[in-house]
């Protein structure tokens, strides 16, 4: 999955953050971009329509230090949250080395979390690849809002794999790294095992 190029020294690994629309997907990726240094990140590109939701992915490439003298480098991507772009949800996924599943907390939005994590796993079967292979996270965002979901609730329902998992506030900045440092602990590992 991850593509090492010998002649750079880097291998490059892919996280996917994925989930409904509105969840918080880009507003993870925006925080990241804007509180790493300018020297450790790449330019953060960003397709988005006139009302901001992406349209087709975010792509931020991070260097995170060295496995047997080869840089790592992170390339984060979202996908869009609306089920009607399913094919580019299909395409982002290809090649994924992490997921970083975001759920939106809100008590109306539970049905659109399931919907998501469902055509997520269906969507990675269909790449020859299952979720029990691929390392990922959940992230368990709004964590601020008013009408909650308990999270206790919202791990019976997501997280029946007792995958790391993280409270967030994603506009604050809360729980942002935490998960960001969790799916690259999952794909690290990974790494060192075929190493």
């Amino acid at each position: 999955m991850s593509f090492i190029n010998y002649s750079a020294k880097e291998i490059n690994c892919k996280v996917v953050y994925y989930g409904p629309g509105l969840c918080g997907k880009t507003t993870n990726l925006n925080f990241v971009h804007k509180k790493m240094k300018p020297d450790s990140r790449g330019k953060m590109i960003s397709l988005a329509t006139e009302t901001e939701r992406t349209l087709f992915f975010d792509f931020l490439p991070l260097a995170l230090g060295e496995i047997r003298g080869f840089k790592t480098r992170f390339h984060l991507y979202t996908v869009p949250g609306q089920i009607f772009y399913d094919a580019s949800r299909k395409l982002i996924l290809k090649g994924v080395d992490g997921i970083v599943f975001v759920a939106d907390s809100q008590v109306e939005r539970m049905d659109a979390n399931m919907e998501s994590f469902d055509n997520m796993k269906s969507n990675l079967v269909e790449h020859g690849y299952s979720l029990d292979k691929v390392p990922y996270v959940i992230q368990y965002n709004k964590r601020d809002i008013s009408n909650c979901v308990p999270v206790a609730e919202m791990k019976k329902v997501l997280n029946v794999d007792g995958v790391p998992d993280f409270e967030a506030c994603a506009t604050e900045g809360a729980g942002v790294f935490e998960t960001l440092k969790g799916v690259i602990k999952l794909v690290l590992a990974e790494l060192r095992k075929g190493a």
